[in-house]
């Protein structure tokens, strides 16, 4: 069960790696001056990314957490 909880811490610092790249890339996008449309645009292009890293960093501690109880 150690591989699981491997497994899980890994692909939970993916999820955040991706959280905190979305946080950065919508600052850059609302100090760049775009307008309204743009602007919208461009946060409905990182919202996937936010939502998959998401996803992605709680699959990882629910394995984790398998992985610690299983042990």
């Amino acid at each position: 069960m150690d591989l699981l909880i491997w497994i899980g811490a890994g692909l939970t610092v993916l999820g955040l790696v991706g959280i905190v790249y979305s946080i950065f890339s919508v600052v850059r996008a609302r100090k760049s001056g775009l307008d309204d449309e743009a602007l919208r645009a461009r946060l409905g292009r990182i919202l996937p990314i936010n939502l998959g890293s998401l996803l992605l960093s709680v699959i990882g501690l629910m394995c984790v957490i398998v992985g610690v109880i299983l042990a």
